[in-house]
């Protein structure tokens, strides 16, 4: 008996991933919750574990895009864990008896629900049927679309046999709700039961009459978005999916038809005007969906908010004779060093007591205030920029942020870090003087409504008492949505991110 090892739900809004490598390789044996295989979403790095013991037989290539649900690989049973396979026949006969009562009897009827979707999702909405009510379905056939807040779904038959609708177009539908039944019939029956060679031309002839009616050049919701955007018609495109219809991949793969002229019309205008010498060398890298997240995040960020920055300037003196003094004593006692990272997170969250709307982010026509303060710290990993959260930050003591700190950096650069530990914060630091940046305007960390950036910090020649003198001094910028934080709020805000950090001993103080 083997076990089917699908792609599990692993996150809010994820809707497909990547087979980044296998860890065993085709035909070895495997132990029940043994690491086998790495998949890569666009926020964060999974492992896939062995569901029980056996012999794996890979399915997926390294490198393909699988959606939630996917058959990855199969386990062939051994007698290394005869009971999880035993229990896996059960279930399996268990879900499969109301599928096979239709054909077999055929007057069984299965009921099709609303099937969870992801994190967070209560409801969906009917939004379209694509079979109609008394229409014959295959299995796996696609009957429906559903939509949520965050994606389309396409809801498949689960079994051959007659459509009965019972939920309407418009409808909105809990997780779990009644959609429709599928009962089956003789037809059907005839169809998906008798192995005859005069039953295989009745059942070739229903598929093709099926794929000529919906089906046949429909793309799905994934496929019609991509082809819009290539500015393809689907009747270009052939479809290979149930009944002709027109995947994801198909959309992928098509490509628009070209003017026969314009071969030509490159190469005449592709001649370069001058030689020249030496290795002139391209290549092409495919965008990982981390990146490709990151993108599309940024440039929404900058066409639907009312993003501005303020500047001011920071005197780092204190803060450095600070850290000098008690540098060795304080990684002697807590077991780390004592960097900027703390000082400016501490500082934040005081400054948000006084400026919650900076905290504050956007919910429909509602602004959300918090009480606490969760700042993300953005950190530069191999695969992109990724921003982990430090829970509670305001609750914390310096030492327990740099080991947070620490913590979540490492796990970024390992590719280790959850979903959860990067969902959620209501501010964000990020700190390019790192890598030397001495001025810059972050964007904002969406649906955050404010970010503070670090820089460099060089010696500068500063007037102080009416005497010029040469101070260590940092260029603070904070990038703010003007709809619900006004000018008078992000500039008090960074003077007081200013005076906190001029005078480290207001930060233990609270004033």
């Amino acid at each position: 008996m083997s076990l089917e090892i699908k792609v599990p739900a692993v996150g809010e809004s994820i809707t497909e991933v990547i087979l980044s490598r296998w860890i065993k390789s085709d035909g070895d044996h495997v132990e029940m919750d043994e690491v086998i295989a790495e998949l890569e979403s666009d926020k964060a790095t999974f492992e896939l574990t062995a569901e029980g013991a056996g012999v794996l037989k890979t399915i997926a290539k390294e490198g393909d895009t699988l959606e939630i649900g996917a058959l990855v690989c199969k386990i062939e049973g051994s007698d290394s864990a005869p009971a999880k396979e035993e229990a896996s026949v059960e279930v399996a006969k268990e879900e499969a008896a109301p599928a096979a009562a239709p054909a077999s009897t055929g007057g069984g009827v299965v009921e099709v629900k609303v099937p969870a979707v992801g994190e967070s999702i209560a409801e969906v909405t009917l939004t379209k049927w694509l079979k109609a009510d008394g229409d014959e379905v295959a299995m796996d056939e696609v009957i429906a679309e559903l939509e949520s807040d965050k994606a389309t779904f396409e809801l498949p038959a689960e079994s051959a046999g007659v459509l009965k609708t019972i939920a309407k177009e418009g409808d909105v539908l809990e997780i779990g709700a009644l959609v429709a039944s599928i009962s089956g019939s003789a037809g059907v029956s005839a169809k998906t039961v008798s192995s005859t060679p005069a039953a295989a031309p009745a059942a070739s002839s229903a598929k093709a009459e099926g794929a000529s009616s919906y089906a046949d050049k429909t793309p799905s919701p994934a496929a019609a978005k991509i082809l819009a955007e290539k500015g393809i018609s689907p009747s270009a495109v052939s479809g290979t999916g149930v009944g002709g219809r027109i995947t994801k991949e198909d959309a992928n793969n098509a490509q628009a038809a070209k003017p026969a002229s314009a071969p030509a019309k490159a190469a005449a205008t592709s001649q370069p005007s001058t030689t020249t010498s030496g290795d002139r060398v391209e290549r092409r890298e495919k965008m990982s969906s981390l990146r490709k997240t990151i993108a599309k995040r940024l440039v929404s960020v900058k066409n639907e908010t009312a993003m501005l920055t303020t500047f001011n300037e920071v005197n780092m003196a204190p803060v450095m004779e600070l850290r000098k003094k008690y540098k060795d004593q304080f990684k002697e006692k807590h077991g780390v060093g004592l960097g900027f990272m703390s000082f400016f997170t501490k500082a934040v969250t005081e400054a948000l007591k006084d400026f919650p709307a900076v905290g504050a982010k956007i919910d429909g026509d509602e602004i959300v205030y918090s009480d606490f303060a969760d700042v993300s710290i953005a950190v530069s990993a191999p695969k992109g920029l990724v921003v982990p959260i430090i829970r509670n930050a305001d609750k914390m003591s310096l030492a327990q942020i740099e080991k947070e700190v620490i913590s979540l950096a490492t796990k970024a650069r390992e590719n280790k870090l959850t979903i959860e530990e990067m969902t959620g914060g209501n501010f964000t630091i990020t700190n390019g003087g790192i890598f030397g940046s001495m001025l810059s305007t972050p964007i904002i960390n969406a649906p955050q409504s404010a970010i503070l950036g670090m820089h460099n910090i060089v010696e500068r020649p500063v007037a102080e008492n009416g005497q010029v003198v040469i101070r260590p001094i940092m260029y603070v910028a904070l990038s703010y949505d003007h709809r619900i934080i006004d000018g008078r709020e992000s500039v008090g805000f960074l003077v007081r991110v200013k005076q906190l950090l001029e005078d480290p001993a207001r930060l233990l103080l609270g004033v």
